[in-house]
């Protein structure tokens, strides 16, 4: 026992200076923090000259100890009790640099202004400070005895009916230094501008002691390639940020100062919009076009043709274009301001427009689209006109729409929405059971809100906005069973009839499980798509997704005896409007798919697939290839079905390990399907030429998001030809960042993480105060 415990003691002592250390520091940035906010006028006069400072551990490295440092006098002191240390060390003489500066007003007491008598004086500052009053003795002048800082005159008569002091105080003179003229003075100091100029004080004192001790501190100078480098740096973040950091908070003053603090040069924000924006535009398009011209062929995305935002109708909004690599790049291709409704002839001709400006006349580069809308139209028609094209709609807008066709066909959303919007408006519009109902919610939650209504305008076609009164409506479940028992409902009740039907609804137990219900599912399908959106899934997943969605539905129907017939018919039309051949035919031919069937085979999933689809299968690569080949491709797609793939390789494809983020398994190297088929299969000759063109789709056109206040800016001066160039070179920057980083989120989403914790961080001044005790 006694070998283990002597083992233990390094481990134990080790853990403890580092809990040591931990607090100590905890309790220096504590101290800072409360010294700054002083500095500011909103703490004690004496953090003008007490500055924290850590104590390290010569053999650990690590903090052991917080002092408190004079900056008049160096004297370095115990952090235990700052206002005891002022009291000793300032206030009582014992720095000698002290009284050299102008004392600040709330370190005089009131009762030391009141006038001593001379004998009185003569003790108390011998007692105090010998050597000052011998001085002052062998001058000869009492008054030169007393170090009285210049103090601020108010007249008593603004206060008159708040101040009240009594005939003897008001009576009491002061000596001041040096002059020996008596001045009546307040025991009480105002300055005239109140608690504000104590900041302004501080500044006018910390002047003076630079002043009367000057102590040259320059800031840091920089050569010139380290500014060029450091504003470049800067400008980067500026174009990233692609409007969310006004071009004009670059000569913020605040911002300006920090510059000079940093040793950089003042900049103008028209530098940002002239020259070296030109220069980042013309970089970030010379690498996408070699990146472009280095691929076989590409993909085009394209995004936004269907606002997200349903209260900007008829306002403009951005259509982003990318494309999509085999190696998995996506890079910005162009922005396109829209307004309202865009007729399909325009789409198709800036999609086609966009392969031209890529390949010109080898239009075979471009194996196809995929877009959130013109699906029927435009996609259809390039996809007619160019048999090698695979047009497809954006899956994560499908799953969305799926939200909209629920509303519209279910009995159950319909019976919800009308009964939430009865109440909800029924609750918000009358006073007594909204200040009633806002009771309850702080007695519940601790904050109070209105149940959030849609626009009349929009509860047809968004409901987006009814889900959120669905989510306010259950979390404020308990407050409104609460509202049903106050004095101030019933009186309602006995005037309104609609608040018995309320009444009867928030007792109904099949109102709480209806609208669980619709909440749940809706629920459910935003998941789905927003996984769509974060892992940007390719063609040959889809069949799987819509697989998996049919199976969740299934259960939820379960749950909440819903029955399934309604639910599944409104699935499977809208998976028919956005199927499409290519989703089978990439399912068979991505080696990502392949199942290992009794004889340890891997062949491809032709059991899954429906009659339809495995003709849909011999359809598509039939079209894909010439003539010529068509029998051959067929023939192949026969061997591969009974073939497979070679074990090893089959096991390499599907190798998966542990995304470090989300913690999820993910496919080791999605490359490796297309490589496959490119190096190894090579016996598949026409079928392979297909298998490559396909499997590498992307089945979602979502990618870049654009901050609102660059379009908010575009709606206000899109007419402007100048200002639109620099919108469209702002927009291709910021774009081509994010996605060589595969950062496709925006910063008001992240923000809105932010903002959307739970707790908040604590209070440090209070927890410095309160956890001194652990130093």
């Amino acid at each position: 026992m006694a070998a283990t415990n002597t083992t233990a003691q390094p481990v134990d002592s080790a853990s403890a200076d580092e809990l040591t250390a931990k607090a100590v520091h905890k309790r220096y940035e504590g101290l800072v923090t409360v010294r700054t906010k002083a500095i500011k006028g909103k703490g004690a006069w004496y953090w003008t000259h007490l500055e924290p400072i850590l104590v390290h551990n010569n053999d650990t490295g690590l903090p052991k100890a917080v002092k408190l440092r004079c900056s008049l006098c160096d004297a370095v002191f115990s952090a235990s009790n700052p206002s005891r240390t002022a009291s000793e060390h300032l206030k009582r003489g014992t720095c000698p640099n002290f009284n050299s500066v102008a004392k600040p007003i709330s370190s005089v007491s009131p009762t030391s202004a009141i006038m001593p008598s001379p004998s009185s004086s003569s003790v108390h500052h011998n007692n105090r400070k010998r050597s000052s009053s011998s001085a002052a003795a062998g001058s000869g002048g009492a008054a030169s005895s007393y170090q009285v800082p210049p103090l601020a005159i108010v007249d008593p008569s603004r206060f008159s009916g708040e101040l009240t002091y009594s005939s003897a105080v008001s009576a009491t003179t002061m000596v001041t230094a040096g002059t020996g003229a008596m001045l009546p003075q307040q025991p009480h100091l105002m300055l005239s501008g109140g608690k504000e100029d104590l900041g302004a004080l501080a500044m006018l004192e910390d002047s003076v002691k630079k002043l009367k001790s000057p102590k040259t501190s320059p800031g840091p100078t920089l050569s010139k390639t380290q500014i060029d480098s450091a504003l470049d740096y800067l400008a980067d973040w500026v174009y990233d940020s692609c409007g969310s950091v006004s071009l004009s908070s670059l000569e913020h003053p605040k911002f300006r100062d920090f510059l000079n603090q940093v040793g950089l040069p003042a900049i103008s924000r028209r530098e940002f919009t002239g020259a070296r924006l030109d220069a980042k535009f013309e970089e970030a398009k010379a690498e996408s076009e070699a990146r472009i011209r280095d691929a076989m062929f590409f993909q085009i995305a394209s995004d936004g043709w269907k606002p997200k935002n349903y209260g900007a109708f008829g306002e403009e909004y951005l259509v982003s274009l990318t494309v999509n690599l085999p190696n998995g790049t996506s890079l910005y291709r162009r922005a396109v301001f829209v307004t309202g409704s865009v007729p399909s002839k325009y789409a198709e001709d800036v999609l086609w427009e966009t392969i031209t400006g890529i390949c010109g006349n080898a239009a075979q580069q471009c194996v196809g689209i995929v877009a959130d809308k013109f699906k029927a139209k435009a996609l259809k028609n390039l996809e007619n006109q160019n048999p090698w094209m695979v047009n497809l709609s954006c899956q994560y807008q499908g799953f969305n729409s799926l939200i909209k066709d629920f509303s519209k066909e279910l009995q159950l959303f319909r019976t919800v929405t009308e009964n939430s919007l009865k109440l909800a408006n029924f609750v918000n519009y009358k006073s007594q059971i909204r200040n009633s109902f806002q009771k309850y919610q702080l007695q519940e939650h601790g904050h109070a809100w209105l149940i959030r209504v849609p626009l009349r305008a929009f509860e047809t076609f968004n409901f987006g906005a009814l889900y959120t009164m669905i989510e306010d409506i259950l979390s404020s479940a308990r407050a409104l069973q609460l509202v049903l028992l106050d004095d101030s409902f019933k009186i309602v009740a006995m005037e309104d009839p609609i608040a018995g039907e309320v009444s009867d609804m928030i007792r109904d137990v099949g109102f709480w499980n209806e609208l669980e219900a619709v909440h749940t599912l809706v629920k459910l399908v935003k998941d789905m798509a927003h996984e769509i959106e974060t892992d940007r899934p390719l063609v040959g997943q889809c069949l799987s997704l819509w697989d998996e969605l049919r199976a969740k539905v299934k259960d939820w129907c379960s749950k909440f005896h819903i029955a399934e017939g309604p639910v599944e018919k409104v699935i499977e039309w809208r998976f028919k409007k956005n199927y499409h051949p290519a989703w089978a035919a990439a399912y068979i031919l991505d080696p990502l798919y392949l199942i290992r069937d009794t004889s340890g085979k891997y062949l491809p999933p032709f059991k899954y697939l429906t009659p339809e689809q495995e003709k849909d299968v011999d359809k598509l690569i039939t079209r894909l290839v010439s003539r010529e080949e068509a029998h051959i491709a067929l023939m192949e797609l026969m061997k591969w079905r009974t073939e497979g793939l070679d074990p090893v390789y089959a096991r390499a494809v599907q190798m998966k390990d542990r995304d470090p983020i989300t913690g999820k398994m993910r496919i080791a190297n999605p490359q490796s399907s297309r490589l496959v088929w490119e190096t190894y299969l090579t016996e598949f000759k026409s079928l392979g030429k297909v298998a490559v063109r396909l499997i590498f789709l992307h089945a979602t056109s979502r990618g870049f998001k654009c901050n609102w206040s660059l379009l908010r800016w575009v709606c206000a001066h899109g007419h402007s030809r100048v200002g639109l160039d620099r919108a469209q070179k702002l927009i291709f920057i910021a774009a081509h960042s994010k996605l060589e980083r595969r950062d496709f989120s925006s910063d008001e989403e992240k923000d809105a993480e932010l903002f959307a914790l739970a707790n908040g961080e604590d209070d440090v001044l209070n927890e410095v105060l309160v956890d001194t005790s652990s130093v």
